[in-house]
């Protein structure tokens, strides 16, 4: 935390003299009635009153003056502000072997679940586009800020929608990318803040080089994050034949690496679902110093309000 008026930090010094002159009166008034040797006369003349409580509106006026003192000095902090027009296109992988079960019910199913949380958990401004790939790729939902839009495109997430079969990483990487450009008027000129998230269980098998592309993300200022989903005894059951489909990050890696993104790994629901907390706590942010004081003036006046109301019920009198 820093400050824009430091130097008014010391009227700080004027709460401290006054929460000394509180405590040297309490200790005046003890001294007193210990030298008022007629006891039962003192109670007539002075009814017993609340111990601790007598002291809760005066140290909440002096917590009040002192965080007043603080929003005077205009304290600032960096504060996580939502760029403006971020864009992030999700990228999920539905290909054959994405119909695993070592991920319960199956890892396309986790996945769409854990794609819903993702998107919603993010900033309503946000604008979110949805990419399905097996053998080629396709833009289901461009991106946008409508979320009913993108809810839909989830649920038609399915193996085969692509039409081919494989795994296309580059393929999606591409039309990410496309689909960020397309953004509105403004994007081929002054390209929106943006980033792709893609999810897979392979490596890549058709398409473009899953490299070349992330060049292009390179060049194009676009992080990709890669999550890895699914675990290495995972097989499909084609004919009452168990195929096996383990899981094999090596590509991704190699795409977010190259691309300034982050590589994450998840082998169950709840991994995938910390994985896409953690990237979206990072996607479509950026730091901004700005002044604080209102939060502490807001806190102060909280605590005037106690101080006013323990003393009227209290004491039937205003501090």
């Amino acid at each position: 935390m820093n400050w824009q008026s430091p130097t008014r930090l010391l009227l700080l010094l004027g709460v401290v003299v006054l929460a000394a002159g509180y405590l040297l009166m309490q200790r005046r008034r003890s001294r007193y009635a210990v030298r008022f040797t007629n006891l039962r006369l003192l109670d007539r003349v002075a009814p017993q009153r609340p111990a601790w409580r007598r002291h809760v509106p005066a140290g909440l006026f002096l917590a009040m003056l002192a965080l007043l003192v603080v929003g005077f000095a205009r304290p600032t902090a960096e504060v996580r502000v939502p760029r403006e027009r971020a864009t992030v296109m999700v990228a999920v992988d539905v290909s054959t072997s994405m119909l695993a079960t070592d991920v319960e019910p199956d890892r396309l199913t986790a996945a769409k679940e854990a794609a819903r949380t993702f998107v919603d958990g993010l900033p309503d401004e946000f604008n979110v586009g949805l990419v399905a790939f097996a053998g080629s790729a396709a833009v289901l939902v461009p991106p946008s800020a409508d979320r009913g839009a993108l809810h839909d495109g989830i649920d038609r997430l399915a193996e085969g929608i692509t039409g081919v079969q494989g795994t296309a990483i580059g393929e999606a990487i591409s039309a990410s990318l496309g689909a960020v450009k397309s953004l509105d008027e403004k994007a081929a000129e002054q390209p929106p803040p943006a980033r792709v998230i893609l999810l897979s269980d392979g490596a890549n098998t058709s398409g473009a080089d899953p490299m070349e592309a992330a060049s292009a993300a390179v060049a194009a200022k676009v992080p990709v994050h890669t999550i890895s989903f699914g675990t290495p005894g995972g097989f499909v059951d084609r004919g009452g034949r168990p195929i096996q489909v383990p899981v094999d990050g090596q590509t991704l890696r190699a795409v977010a690496d190259q691309t300034g993104g982050g590589f994450h790994e998840a082998g169950s629901s709840a991994e995938l679902r910390n994985v896409y907390e953690d990237i979206g706590s990072s996607v479509g942010y950026r730091k901004e110093r700005q002044d604080i004081s209102a939060r502490f003036i807001g806190l102060g006046l909280v605590f005037a309000m106690g101080a006013a109301a323990g003393s009227m019920r209290w004491f039937s009198r205003l501090p």
